[in-house]
């Protein structure tokens, strides 16, 4: 039984429980160690040319990366590449389980998934390596290294790799001995990490030599927007349809035993923020490729990356480069079909039903089944996307039509709210253990 339902009692029972104060205090020291590693510089770059030059380069991509690198990039730091590497070899990797059967043979038990764990670590030191030369080449070309040399390239490339690897290992130490998911936490800390200097942005955009009713009124309508997203994140994370299930009775002597209503949930954001990176980075590897190459396209391709560059959306003086924005929704919803196409099988879970003698009411076995959980699902795809560019879209259209330049959008918001909300259920199924409230319980 919960002793109570209060927030402060559940976060008191939370500092009762030894070993969830011993797992708080250990995910703390990484993140501090992750924050004291990315300020370390990378030997032979020199940070006020980088610097200089990544303020010139106006790509939304860009700034996502820096913002999920914690500032790392833009400061050309040790862990400039952070995470991201391991996060793309995860996707690639759950990706690949749906084409190639082996793999997905090693994810249905343990041994297999720690496998597929090593799989995906030595595939994101592929990925980062190759990120690693393509950055490096790029600047030993436009001379952006203190050490414009074969060894200063070299030594930029095993800086980055053995930055990403460290992180790598520190989250699976999380992962391990603290709370949460090691890599979402870092993930997270970088991001959040980054909110002070985008709350100093919005003050000097919208309040700095303001009067105080207009400074005022400017702050009201941040904070509501703020809070407007929050909530609305909240809710697209945690929303999901109830499928209705009824399992099949069976007879024990005279008693009819069974025939007992369950539900499948099927969550509305099923793709998670997927869809929204898979979409942005797309967009933006074009006018990647030409900053890393040092080359400014003018004529048609100078305009295609225009259009297809969220810094160029909804402004007043240039609307023609909105029509990215249209192309951009029209990718997340089919990212997001794509995605829950790969990862949702309904012939599958139609099998599962009828091998445990469970059906859904009001549809047969087999094909209506099928059909039925495929209809649902094309709806809640739409729906989740839709919530998705809702909360994509906002600081975009705020950033085309004010100029506020954030690193914070909605990519990292979704981020955020999913991996406090996902910690937070770990640290109460703990706490739920000593027989103690947690957060979220009942």
């Amino acid at each position: 039984m919960a002793n109570t339902n209060s927030n402060g009692s559940s976060l008191k029972n939370i500092l009762k429980v030894p070993d969830v104060k011993r797992r708080l205090l250990f995910t703390f020291l990484i993140l501090v160690v992750v924050r004291l590693g990315a300020q370390i510089p990378i030997p032979g770059v020199s940070r006020d040319v980088f610097a200089s030059w990544f303020a010139s380069q106006a790509n939304s991509a860009m700034d996502l990366f820096d913002a999920m690198t914690g500032g790392s990039f833009s400061q050309m730091s040790i862990f400039a590449l952070s995470i991201t590497p391991y996060i793309t070899a995860s996707i690639i990797m759950q990706l690949m389980t749906i084409i190639i059967p082996s793999l997905e043979e090693l994810q249905r038990d343990s041994d297999g998934r720690e496998k597929m764990k090593e799989y995906t670590f030595y595939l994101a030191i592929v990925l980062s390596a190759v990120q690693a030369i393509a950055m490096g080449v790029g600047f030993y070309r436009s001379r952006y290294l203190a050490s414009n040399t074969m060894m200063g390239l070299i030594i930029v490339v095993v800086a980055l790799v053995t930055g990403a690897c460290v992180l790598i290992y520190l989250g699976e130490e999380i992962t391990k001995h603290g709370v949460g998911n090691g890599i979402s936490m870092i993930l997270l800390f970088n991001i959040v990490s980054r909110l002070p200097q985008d709350f100093k942005t919005l003050y000097d955009t919208f309040m700095s030599g303001r009067n105080i009713v207009k400074a005022g009124l400017a702050l009201l309508i941040i904070v509501a927007v703020i809070i407007f997203m929050i909530v609305f994140v909240v809710c697209l994370q945690a929303a999901y349809v109830k499928i209705p299930v009824q399992n099949s009775s069976k007879m024990m002597g005279r008693r009819s035993v069974g025939s007992v209503g369950d539900h499948i949930p099927f969550k509305i954001n099923s793709a998670n923020v997927i869809p929204v990176i898979f979409a942005g980075s797309l967009m933006s590897l074009p006018s990647m490729i030409a900053a890393f190459a040092g080359k400014t396209p003018g004529g048609i391709p100078g305009e295609i990356i225009k259009v297809l560059s969220q810094s160029n959306w909804f402004n007043l003086s240039a609307p023609q480069y909105t029509i990215g924005a249209v192309i951009y929704a029209v990718l997340v919803v089919a990212f997001a079909y794509f995605y829950t196409s790969i990862t949702f099988n309904p012939v599958e879970v139609a099998e599962r039903l009828k091998e445990r003698g469970s059906f859904i009411p009001g549809h047969r076995p087999g094909k209506q089944t099928v059909e039925y959980l495929q209809s649902v699902s094309n709806s809640t795809i739409v729906i989740g996307a839709v919530g998705l560019l809702i909360v994509a879209l906002i600081p975009i259209v705020f950033s085309g039509l004010f100029g506020a330049n954030v690193s914070f959008g909605g990519t990292s918001l979704i981020i955020i709210v999913g991996v406090i909300i996902e910690t937070i259920r770990q640290i109460d199924s703990k706490v739920e253990q000593r027989h103690l409230s947690g957060i979220f319980s009942k």
